[in-house]
C-alpha cells in the first residue's frame, strides 16, 4: 500500500474508532459520561478563574516590593494561601476527573469489545480470516487503554489551552500596551505588540514540532505492532513449551525470538530519532520563552512605562499564551501514539463488523434456523472461504434422533470445516442448517478447552461450577475413566491444562457431556488421544446414556464406524468437496463392527488426519 492510500486507511479506521468509541456519550452510560465531561468542564473553568487571580497577584506582589510597601507584601502574602489552596484544590479535582473518565470510558469500551468478540465464536473466527486484527488481546487490553487515556488528556488539555489562550491574550493586550519606533524616518505604531510576538512565536515553534514529528504517527504504530508480535512470540513459546521441550526445539526458538525482539529494537530505534528531533524544538522552547517577554518589556520598564508587576505580569501571561498555543508541540509525541492505539483499536472493530456483516442472512451466508422434526438438517449446504473459494460443495443432509453419523474423506477433504458450519462457527457458504426447535447442541474438538479454577469448574463448564453437586461431578469424572481424580475437585491452584494429558483432557469432555445430556452431538477427532480400549469404553457408554441423542462426527479410526450407523463420504473436488456417498452401516456387535473395520479398512479413510 503506498502513502497515500495508508493514509486514508488510517483516516477510516480512526473514523470507525471514533463512532464506536462515542457510544459512551450515548448509550446506557450517558449519564456517567455526561456528569463527568461537565464536571472537567467546571474543572477547567475554577483552574482558569485561580491562575488569573494569581497572575494578578504576582503582579501585585512585585509591585509593593518595588515601593517597599510592607503592609501590603503581608496581606499579599495573607492572600496568597487561599489562592495556593484553591489551586491545589482544582488540580487535585483534575486529577480525579481525568482518571475517573478515563476508567469509565475504558470499562465501557472494553465491554464493548469483548462482548462483540465472544458472540458467536468470533474471537475464533478471527484466526480464519484476514485483516488488521493480529493480537487481538492486545488491542483490548493494551491499546484500549492507551486509546482511552490520552484522549480525555487531550481534550482537557486543549480546553484548557484555548480558555487560557483568550484569557491571557487579554491580559497581555492591556498589561503590554503598546509599542511605537522608528523605521525609514516614519514611527511605526504597534498596539498589543506582546500578543502579536507571542502569536508569531507559537507559530513558528508549533510548525517545527509539525515538520519534525511528520513521521511520528507512522513509527509509533510500527512499534506497537513489533511489541505485540513479540510478545506473542513469548506466550506461543510458553503455551507450547511441552512439544518444544520434546522435540528439542530451543535453538529454532531463541532465533525466532532474536528476529521478533531485533524488530523491536529497530522499531525503538526510530522512534528514538523522533523524539530526539521533537526535544529540540520542545526544550528550547523551554529556554527561550520565559527570556522573549522580558527583553521586550525591558525598554518601557527603563522608560518608566511600566512597573515592574506589570513585566512580571505580562512575562508570565506571555509564557502561558505561548505555552497554551504550543500545547500540541508538547503532546504530539503522545498525539502520535494514541493516534496509533486509537487505529489498532479500529482495526480490531472493523475485522468484527465484517463477521457480524458474515452472520447476517443473504448471499455467501449460511442460514442457522430451528424446525422439522429431524434432530439436524443440510440444506443445499455450500461452505466456502471468506473471499468465496469454495470448501465443500451443496450438501444435503438429514439426521433424525438416535442416528450416529460419521464423516470420513481424505485429508483436506474439508470434513472438519463442515463440522464447524454444523456447529455454528463458520458463517461463510450458502444453504441453511435446520436444528430442531429447543434442541441442545455440544461440541467436542480434538483439543478440548480446561478453563482456569478448579476441577469442578472445568467439569460444568460453561456453566458455573455451583450448578452442579460434588457427587454429580465424582460420578461422571469415573464414568468418563477420571475416577483417580475424583478427590481433588475442588483442590485450588492446580494448572488442570497443563496437568491433564491430552486423553485426560478428551476424557473430561466426556465427563461434561455425561451431564449436559445434549440432543446432538458435534464431534471432531474427539478420541484422537484416547487409546483402543479406552475409546470403545467411553463410546459404547455415551451410546447406553444418551440413546435418542443425535450424532454426527469426524474421526479417521476405522474402528469409529463400529459406533456410528451411517457414513458421509467427502472426496475432494476442483469446485470444492462433494458427497459422494451416504452409507447405512449395518447394525452388528461392537466387537464386529470392529474387527470387520479392521480388516476392510478403506484407503480413502485409513490415515486420514484432521484438518
Amino acid at each position: 500500500m503506498d502513502e497515500k492510500g495508508a493514509t486514508l486507511e488510517r483516516r477510516r479506521l480512526f473514523a470507525r474508532f471514533w463512532r464506536a468509541a462515542s457510544g459512551f456519550w450515548t448509550g446506557l452510560r450517558k449519564r456517567e459520561a455526561w456528569f463527568l465531561t461537565l464536571s472537567l468542564l467546571a474543572i477547567i473553568l475554577g483552574q482558569l478563574f485561580v491562575q488569573y487571580r494569581l497572575n494578578v497577584w504576582n503582579r501585585d506582589i512585585f509591585n509593593a516590593l518595588e515601593k517597599r510597601d510592607i503592609s501590603l507584601v503581608g496581606w499579599l502574602a495573607l492572600l496568597f494561601v487561599p489562592l495556593a489552596l484553591a489551586a491545589v484544590a482544582f488540580n487535585v479535582a483534575s486529577v480525579w476527573g481525568r482518571l475517573t473518565t478515563q476508567r469509565a470510558w475504558r470499562a465501557w469500551l472494553t465491554d464493548y469489545q469483548i462482548d462483540r468478540w465472544l458472540k458467536n465464536g468470533r474471537y475464533y473466527q478471527l484466526n480464519l480470516v484476514k485483516g488488521q486484527h493480529q493480537n487481538p488481546e492486545f488491542r483490548i487490553a493494551d491499546d484500549t487503554r492507551i486509546a482511552t487515556e490520552s484522549p480525555v488528556d487531550f481534550a482537557f488539555g486543549v480546553t484548557t489551552a484555548v480558555l487560557t489562550a483568550i484569557t491571557f491574550i487579554t491580559v497581555l493586550w492591556a498589561v503590554g500596551g503598546s509599542i511605537s519606533f522608528q523605521l525609514g524616518g516614519r514611527t511605526i505604531h504597534v498596539p498589543g505588540y506582546l500578543v502579536f510576538v507571542a502569536v508569531a512565536y507559537s507559530i513558528i515553534t508549533t510548525v517545527a514540532m509539525l515538520f519534525i514529528g511528520r513521521r511520528f504517527v507512522h513509527v509509533a504504530e510500527g512499534k506497537n505492532q513489533a511489541e505485540a508480535e513479540f510478545r506473542y512470540a513469548v506466550t506461543r513459546l510458553r503455551e507450547n513449551g511441552e512439544s518444544i521441550a520434546l522435540l528439542g526445539g530451543e535453538p529454532e526458538e531463541r532465533s525466532g525470538l532474536s528476529i521478533a525482539l531485533g524488530h523491536v529494537i529497530m522499531q525503538w530505534r526510530e522512534l528514538c530519532g523522533q523524539y530526539l528531533r521533537t526535544t529540540v524544538v520542545s526544550y528550547g522552547n523551554f529556554v527561550l520563552a520565559p527570556v522573549i517577554p522580558i527583553i521586550l518589556c525591558s525598554p518601557k520598564y527603563l522608560a518608566g512605562t511600566m512597573s515592574l508587576g506589570e513585566v512580571m505580569q505580562a512575562s508570565t501571561a506571555f509564557v502561558t499564551v505561548q505555552q497554551s498555543f504550543n500545547w500540541l508541540v508538547e503532546n504530539y509525541p503522545k498525539l502520535a501514539d494514541w493516534t496509533a492505539s486509537a487505529n489498532r483499536v479500529a482495526g480490531l472493530i472493523v475485522s468484527l463488523d465484517r463477521l457480524e456483516l458474515a452472520e447476517k442472512p443473504g448471499l455467501g451466508r449460511i442460514r442457522r434456523e430451528e424446525g422439522g422434526e429431524a434432530a439436524l438438517q443440510l440444506r443445499g449446504l455450500s461452505v466456502t472461504l471468506d473471499d468465496g473459494t469454495a470448501v465443500v460443495g451443496e450438501t444435503q443432509v438429514e439426521i433424525h434422533p438416535g442416528e450416529r453419523v460419521l464423516v470420513v474423506g481424505e485429508s483436506g477433504a474439508g470434513k472438519s470445516t463442515l463440522i464447524r458450519a454444523i456447529a455454528g462457527l463458520w458463517p461463510w457458504g450458502e444453504g441453511e442448517i435446520l436444528i430442531r426447535k429447543g434442541a441442545k447442541l455440544f461440541f467436542m474438538p480434538q483439543r478440548p478447552y480446561v478453563p482456569i479454577g478448579t476441577l469442578k469448574h472445568a467439569v460444568a463448564y460453561p456453566n458455573p461450577a455451583e450448578s452442579l453437586a460434588d457427587d454429580e461431578v465424582r460420578s461422571a469424572l469415573k464414568d468418563a475413566g477420571l475416577g483417580h481424580l475424583a478427590g481433588r475437585i475442588n483442590d485450588q491452584g492446580v494448572p488442570w491444562e497443563r496437568t491433564l494429558s491430552g486423553g485426560e483432557q478428551q476424557r473430561l469432555a466426556f465427563a461434561q457431556l455425561f451431564l449436559q445430556r445434549p440432543d446432538i452431538i458435534v464431534m471432531d477427532e474427539a478420541t484422537s488421544a484416547l487409546d483402543p480400549e479406552t475409546q470403545d469404553v467411553l463410546m459404547n457408554r455415551m451410546i447406553q446414556r444418551l440413546p435418542h441423542a443425535a450424532m454426527i462426527s469426524v474421526g479417521h479410526r476405522p474402528e469409529l464406524e463400529a459406533f456410528h450407523n451411517r457414513r458421509l463420504v467427502l472426496a475432494r473436488r476442483k469446485e470444492g468437496a462433494r458427497l459422494v456417498a451416504d452409507e447405512v452401516l449395518s447394525p452388528r456387535t461392537f466387537a464386529l463392527r470392529r474387527a470387520l473395520a479392521l480388516l476392510f479398512r478403506r484407503p480413502s479413510t485409513s490415515g486420514a488426519q484432521g484438518e
